[in-house]
């Protein structure tokens, strides 16, 4: 049984240690990319993960607007300080396009300077959908040296396979309702995609990391926990990880339908100690990964909130434990994403 006090303690970052099925894709690029090559992405023997998957879930589709919804762009207009700071980047980056079982998928890749090969970390959104402080953060980890690709999460889902997180709404008239709504392993196959796309990048290394930021943490989770052996380390920012809380039509609050013990790699936590709903969640999570013999490392960072990484960046914000939990967070990163690729 693990034990830990809770609470975690007081400090500039508190520390709690303990110890898909992919279909051939064509990858196209829009005007700039660097290859317009094709590549049959490899079979994994990954199947599901629980009781839940074997679930009949509904087919998601999203209706799509002619021109950016109100509320993505209410959300760039509330992020314009991460519009900025990405309109100063030195770094190349443009959008690339991925064919997925009849669907367009997009995503954002930011290459860093100089033409060397390197790992390709993969930035996964919150739930709003892509928008710009997401690949601010995708930037910032460029800036580190590595291939950054960000992809839309539900681009694709519209009725002729297309759309993006800026035009497309779910049932609840927005782009978070359509995230929520696809199914969780429907999301593992998405990104198990990118995951290969990745890994057959030219300039790839062939090594691969996930950073998921809220909702995308989740996913980063979740994914780990299909037992995958395709990337080397996964980073979790706030949000809760199997077994606390899934999404979708598998939602449910039990601690059977994830699993942890077919993780195969090391997953970090990143988390706001004032973010409550997650803060909650940490024990059940940490007590079942050392149960299971996994690597789980979280780190509460003091006074922080929830989706410090965004409001970090933010001149406007009004808690400075954000911007200095976004800062800590960005070192902490930059050490364990060079030591998962160093193994």
């Amino acid at each position: 049984m693990l034990s830990f006090s809770w609470p975690p303690r007081r400090g500039p970052r508190a520390r709690l240690s303990t110890a898909l099925l992919l279909a051939t894709a064509l990858l196209t690029v829009e005007t700039g990319a660097p290859s317009g090559q094709s590549f049959a992405a490899a079979q994994t023997a990954a199947t599901a993960t629980s009781a839940s998957d074997a679930t009949s879930c509904p087919s998601v589709t999203g209706t799509v607007s002619s021109s950016p919804t109100a509320n993505w762009l209410a959300q760039q207009a509330s992020q314009s300080f991460a519009t900025e700071q990405l309109a100063a980047s030195p770094r190349k980056s443009q959008w690339v396009r991925l064919r997925f079982h009849g669907q367009t998928m997009k995503a954002w890749v930011d290459y860093p300077v100089g033409r060397k090969n390197a790992p390709v970390v993969l930035v996964l959104h919150e739930v709003f959908g892509l928008t710009d402080s997401t690949r601010n953060t995708a930037d910032q980890i460029a800036a580190m040296g590595y291939i950054a690709i960000t992809p839309d999460m539900i681009s694709g889902l519209g009725p002729d396979g297309d759309g993006d997180s800026r035009t497309l709404t779910g049932s609840g008239g927005q782009a978070s309702d359509l995230v929520t709504a696809v199914p969780d392993n429907e999301v593992s196959a998405r990104l198990g995609a990118w995951v290969t796309y990745a890994r057959h990048l030219p300039r790839s290394t062939g090594q691969t990391d996930i950073v998921g930021l809220s909702w995308g943490g989740g996913a980063a989770f979740r994914y780990a926990a299909t037992g995958t052996r395709s990337v080397d380390s996964v980073f979790v920012f706030y949000d809760v990880g199997p077994p606390a809380v899934t999404q979708g039509c598998h939602r449910t609050e039990g601690l059977t339908d994830y699993p942890v013990d077919r993780i195969t790699v090391p997953v970090h936590g990143f988390y706001g100690e004032t973010d409550t709903r997650v803060i909650t969640s940490l024990p059940a999570t940490a007590e079942a990964m050392s149960a299971a013999g996994k690597y789980y490392d979280p780190v509460a960072y003091a006074d922080a909130d929830h989706a410090f990484m965004r409001l970090g960046t933010n001149p406007a914000d009004p808690n400075p434990a954000n911007a200095a939990a976004e800062q800590a967070g960005l070192k902490r990163l930059k050490k364990e994403i060079r030591q998962s690729f160093a193994r």
